[in-house]
C-alpha cells in the first residue's frame, strides 16, 4: 500500500533534486551509540557512591532501573520506538559481578561485561566503552591527574583494562568500538599551578596508550571540558589540552557540546575538526546555560550540526553519540526523544540540496540562498520522517503511548 503523503513529498523534493528514496537509504545506514547511563540516573552497579565529579543526575522520576536486567529491559523498550540499527555506549561502572564477587575497577576483565556482549549479540547491536573516572573513593578531586602516584597508578591501569575490554568488543561483535576517555579533574578556586597536573594527565595518558591494542578496532576518544560543579575555575582537560593531545597521540577528539563556553558551538567547529583530524566523535546533547545534559531537541544546534556533517560528506568520518541524563521525566521517553530528534536532524540535513547551497553561496548568490534556506524550512520533512518510522516498523508520532504502557506495567512496580 502506497503512502500517499509520502508520495507527495518525494515529488516535491524531486523538485530541489532531492531522492528521498536515496535518503532513507542512507539514513538507515547512519548508527548512533545510545548511552545506557540515562536509564539509571549514571549510578551504574559497581558502587554504592553517590554521582561525583562535577556532575549530577536531578529529578527523581520513578522506574530507575536497578539492576542490569532491569536496565537490559528499558534499553530493549527505548530501541523498540528508535528507527534503524544503532550501538549502545557503555561505562565501565556498568560491569556485572557474577559468583565471583566484586572487582576494582583497575582489575576490571572482559568476563564482567559477557552479559552486555551476550545482549548485544542477540540484538545485532555494537558497543561502545567508557572508563569511568568518576563515582569512586579514589575519584576525589583529582585521578589521572593526581599527585599521589597510588591514585594515578590506580586509574592508568583502569584505563589500560578498560582497552582490553573494548577489544573484546570489537572482536566479540565484529565491529570497531569506540573507547572515549574523560576525566573529572579540577578545582573548585583558582589554582596556584595548572600545568602540573595536566603534564601528569598527559604521563598518564601515554602510560594508558602503551599498552598494545588494535587501533582498527579500537578507536580510543578525548573528550574535554570546560566546567563542572566544583570545578568551576579549573579542569585540567581543557579543550585545547585534549585537541592538542589528541593531534599529537594520533586518536580521535571527542567533542560534547555542553563542554564549552555558553557562546560556543559544536557545529561551528566541525568543519575546522575535519580539515586535520580522518575522524572525529560527538556526543549530542543539550546544553542549558552549562554542561546540565539536558534530553535533546529538534532544535537549531541539533540541525545545524547534523548539517555540518552532511554537507561535509562527513557521515562515515563523524562518530556520532548521545549523553545526557535527566531524571524529571520518563527515563525511556528521554531516549527517545533524544535519539529520535538526532536522526531528524539527520534527514533535515540530507534533504537539502547541499551543493546547490554551496554554488549559490561561491557565486556570492547570499540573497538567494537565505530566501532558498527559508523555503526549505516550511518542505515536508514530516511526512518523509513518518514514512521512514514506517519501514522501519516503529511507531510514527503516537510512540508516547507505548511508554505510558511500559509505564504502567513496568516501571511502577519497581
Amino acid at each position: 500500500m502506497k503512502n500517499n503523503r509520502y508520495e507527495q513529498a518525494k515529488e516535491i523534493y524531486s523538485k530541489i533534486g532531492i531522492d528521498t528514496d536515496e535518503v532513507i537509504k542512507t539514513l538507515s545506514k547512519v548508527c548512533i551509540s545510545m548511552h545506557c547511563w540515562q536509564g539509571d540516573d549514571v549510578r551504574g552497579f559497581d558502587t554504592e557512591s553517590g554521582l561525583s565529579g562535577g556532575i549530577q543526575a536531578t529529578g527523581n522520576y520513578l522506574g530507575r532501573a536497578r539492576t542490569p536486567d532491569e536496565l537490559m529491559q528499558d534499553i530493549d523498550k527505548a530501541f523498540s520506538l528508535i528507527p534503524g540499527k544503532h550501538k549502545l555506549n557503555l561505562h565501565a561502572c556498568y560491569a556485572v559481578f557474577g559468583n565471583g564477587g566484586h572487582t576494582d575497577r583497575d582489575a576490571l576483565e572482559p568476563r564482567h561485561f559477557q552479559k552486555w556482549v551476550d545482549f548485544a549479540k542477540k540484538r545485532g547491536l555494537g558497543l561502545d566503552f567508557n572508563p569511568t573516572f568518576f563515582s569512586h573513593p579514589k575519584a576525589n578531586g583529582l585521578t589521572l591527574s593526581s599527585g599521589d602516584e597510588e591514585i594515578r597508578g590506580f586509574w592508568v591501569r583502569h584505563g589500560k583494562a578498560c582497552l582490553k575490554i573494548s577489544e573484546y568488543f570489537a572482536r566479540e561483535l565484529s565491529q570497531p568500538c569506540v573507547m572515549n576517555i574523560w576525566i573529572p579533574d579540577g578545582m573548585k578556586d583558582i589554582p596556584a599551578d595548572r600545568l602540573t597536573p595536566r603534564l601528569r594527565f598527559k604521563k598518564s595518558l601515554d602510560e594508558i596508550l602503551s599498552e598494545p591494542y588494535d587501533k582498527e578496532k579500537v578507536h580510543v576518544c578525548l573528550e574535554s571540558k570546560v566546567f563542572g560543579i566544583g570545578l568551576e575555575s579549573y579542569t585540567v582537560g581543557s579543550a585545547e589540552f585534549c585537541l592538542n593531545y589528541a593531534n599529537k597521540a594520533g586518536i580521535v577528539p571527542l567533542m560534547d557540546n555542553g563542554h564549552y563556553h555558553p557562546t560556543e558551538q559544536v557545529s561551528d567547529k566541525i568543519s575546522s575538526m575535519l580539515a586535520f583530524f580522518d575522524k572525529i566523535a560527538l556526543h549530542i546533547t543539550r546544553a542549558v546555560r552549562w554542561d546540565s545534559d539536558h534530553v535533546v531537541l529538534y532544535d537549531d544546534e541539533t540541525r545545524e550540526t547534523a548539517k555540518e556533517i552532511v554537507a561535509n560528506n562527513a557521515l562515515d568520518r563523524v562518530i556520532i553519540a548521545t549523553d545526557y541524563f535527566d531524571a524529571d521525566i520518563n527515563r525511556i521517553a528521554a531516549w527517545v526523544i533524544g535519539m529520535r530528534n538526532v536522526q531528524k536532524a539527520i534527514l533535515n540535513a540530507l534533504l537539502q540540496p547541499a551543493d546547490k547551497l554551496k554554488e549559490m553561496q561561491e557565486r556570492g548568490g547570499f540573497t538567494e540562498l537565505t530566501a532558498f534556506r527559508e523555503e526549505l524550512k516550511t518542505f515536508p520533512l514530516g511526512d518523509v520522517w513518518e514514512y521512514f518510522c514506517e519501514v522501519n516498523n516503529v511507531p510514527k508520532a503516537n510512540w508516547f503511548g507505548e511508554v505510558q504502557k511500559y509505564e504502567n506495567e513496568v516501571l511502577k512496580c519497581r
